[in-house]
């Protein structure tokens, strides 16, 4: 194993630019991730990337916003530009739960620690300093930058907001993976461009004053989505602006975007195509220590790098769509793959770990089962505008093979140092139904699901059909339950041949919009008579640019402009959540309460029916992630008094 010098790390403080032999930086990055200079974590990405282009660059973990700001002078000012981010998750999200109560841990923080993080991260760095350096470019991105880019809905404010740059004051923002921007902004920059300048890059988003005119790219046709101001006054304009900014997100061939915002004009360029298969190969090969930052060996461990830290990411972007999640909106629905000897070689650079028993805890992506695929005829891909490639039916056009994974898995497996490598990331288990995914090779579909059950799981395998309701699952641009069924199948017969005893553990979502509390009833009897007892559920939280959120706040699907109904008040959406816990003697009462109430006594009796028995199999610690808000009767200080004797005794 490599011995480590500090210098093999971004610098953080002057005494360690000066270990590089600098006496000047060129950028200086802001986040509000602990640094992890591994290629799982967006900043350090982006720092061994401008590093890559020749740049002096420095990284400013978590800096101090309760001081005197020191944090954000101690560096002095950089030669090009100041990055900001608020790290790999959207601050708000990291900060609060589903009930806007704030987290007890912060899995980007050493030791879990809460509170090195700001509300609203990006804008408070960014605030700060272009008060402390006004004349310096301060470029924003990262996931909480890059879905804030123009109007949109804050569950945690419940407001709704101008665009992060509005509120930020930043001088400009790239949104999605920044790889591709970020190269031809230096190139520029160091042709000597002003920063000021710099208007036409692809998948960037400048404010425009009144009086300044609009950049002329003749290659791009523009389009004009209603005004913040409109936005405020009109639910219904706010939801018609998501369908035109969901698709030139998702477009190849896409229209620049324009939105009024008071005296400014919001311009939102193109997104770049997908990365090549050598573009992305070389943001990985990247010389990443993989470790922590060694300031933190006696602050504890960091939990979001203690989950991957033996995992391989072989992919970006997810052509699922799905209504409530930001994945696409921010890798893009195409799919961006690593080569096969790309992700071996970081397969071989973790077999050298010191710490490595043997076993890679995941290898997948943002879903773990679309490594290469892509269209068949890429002119169809050029033209389409649909946010989604496999809802409400897979594509004819998609190319669904699993055969290139397959191959992945044995050849990583094949490594000498790897014992078995696990596929944490979630499977897309609807692809592998030939009745749902028509156009594949059913001996393929079924080769794939098989080295999965064998080699690649421990004990349990967690799939995510989120709901039983087909209204529900259309809204949410999910495939029937019906499929759901169809795989459990596969899955019984597989695990019968194998003699495998796995468990599958399905994922539901409560409170989604269009769901009603008949919905969670029906997926409480659906999934009690397919025998699971649910452990682990979640309530639906709104974030921005998505589907689901923007319905839950205007009340109005984007794409057809017809009301929604969602369930909104804290009382609606715990209501929802009890279903998923019907087993629970707390709930009982309450649910033949609910059911008898809307004349669905049927449901009650396949629910809670007059026999009892199945109370015997009740998981003792059944997981309820609706922030505790079930209560669970608590043992008495009796009880842990005499359990701690019989300890004590034994």
């Amino acid at each position: 194993m490599r011995i480590r010098r500090l210098s093999d790390w971004l610098p953080t403080t002057n005494k360690e630019v000066a270990l590089h032999g600098w006496d000047e930086l060129d950028v200086i990055l802001f986040s509000g991730d602990a640094y992890v200079d591994h290629p799982s974590f967006g900043p350090a990405v982006i720092g061994r990337i401008l590093e890559s282009y020749g740049l002096r660059v420095a990284i400013v973990p978590q800096p101090n916003v309760h001081d005197n700001l020191q944090d954000f002078t101690k560096l002095g000012r950089p030669r090009l530009f100041f990055g900001v981010t608020a790290g790999c998750m959207d601050s708000m999200v990291s900060n609060y739960t589903a009930s806007k109560r704030r987290r007890d841990k912060d899995a980007y923080t050493p030791n879990g620690d809460k509170g090195f993080r700001p509300d609203y991260a990006t804008t408070i760095y960014t605030k700060i300093l272009k008060e402390k350096f006004p004349d310096v470019p301060v470029l924003i991105g990262g996931i909480e930058a890059s879905l804030r880019r123009v109007t949109h809905y804050d569950y945690w404010s419940d407001k709704l907001l101008p665009s992060i740059l509005e509120s930020s004051g930043a001088d400009m923002l790239v949104y999605g993976m920044g790889e591709q921007p970020l190269r031809e902004l230096v190139e520029l920059l160091e042709r000597g461009v002003p920063f000021s300048s710099l208007k036409t890059i692809k998948q960037t988003a400048v404010l425009l004053s009144e009086d300044e005119k609009i950049p002329k790219n003749k290659n791009w046709q523009d389009v004009e989505i209603a005004s913040h101001a409109t936005c405020l006054k009109d639910k219904k304009a706010y939801a018609a602006n998501f369908k035109i900014i969901e698709q030139e997100s998702n477009k190849l061939y896409a229209r620049r975007i324009f939105q009024k915002i008071g005296n400014k004009r919001l311009m939102i360029n193109p997104p770049f195509p997908t990365m090549t298969e050598a573009e992305i190969d070389a943001s990985f090969d990247l010389p990443f220590t993989r470790m922590p930052h060694p300031k933190y060996n006696k602050r504890g461990p960091i939990p979001a790098y203690e989950m991957i830290k033996f995992s391989i990411n072989i992919h970006r972007g997810c052509f699922g769509g799905c209504s409530f999640c930001t994945i696409s909106a921010h890798q893009g629905k195409f799919i961006a793959s690593r080569s096969q000897e790309s992700v071996l070689k970081e397969v071989d650079d973790v077999a050298q770990m010191e710490d490595f028993k043997g076993y890679l805890s995941d290898i997948g992506g943002p879903s773990a089962n679309m490594y290469k695929m892509k269209g068949k005829i890429q002119s169809i891909c050029d033209k389409c505008v649909s946010p989604s490639c496999i809802s409400p039916v897979i594509c004819s056009n998609l190319d669904t093979s699993h055969k290139p994974l397959t191959q992945l898995y044995q050849a990583v497996d094949a490594h000498p140092k790897v014992k078995k490598s696990f596929i944490g990331s979630g499977i897309r288990h609807d692809m592998l139904v030939p009745e749902f995914n028509k156009h594949a090779d059913v001996e393929e579909l079924d080769a794939y699901t098989e080295e999965v059950m064998t080699k690649h799981v421990s004990g349990r395998l967690k799939v995510a059909p989120e709901h039983t309701s087909d209204p529900v699952l259309k809204l949410m641009r999910k495939p029937s339950f019906t499929y759901f069924h169809k795989f459990k199948a596969r899955f019984d017969k597989i695990n019968k041949k194998k003699a495998l005893n796995l468990q599958l553990i399905p994922y539901f979502i409560s409170s989604h919009p269009a769901c009603e509390p008949e919905d969670m009833a029906n997926l409480a009897v659906e999934t009690k008579d397919m025998g699971f007892q649910l452990e682990q559920v979640q309530d639906f939280t709104p974030t921005p640019m998505t589907v689901a959120t923007v319905i839950y706040y205007s009340g109005y699907h984007p794409y057809t402009l017809k009301a929604v109904n969602t369930p909104k008040t804290r009382q609606e959406k715990l209501d929802q959540h009890k279903f998923f816990f019907w087993y629970k003697k707390e709930n009982r009462q309450w649910i033949k309460n609910t059911l008898t109430k809307v004349g669905r006594t049927d449901l009650l009796k396949s629910l809670i029916p007059k026999d009892e028995s199945w109370r015997q199999n009740t998981p003792k610690h059944a997981k309820n992630t609706f922030d505790d808000t079930i209560p669970f009767k608590p043992r008495s200080s009796k009880t842990k008094s005499k359990n701690y004797k019989k300890k004590r005794r034994r």
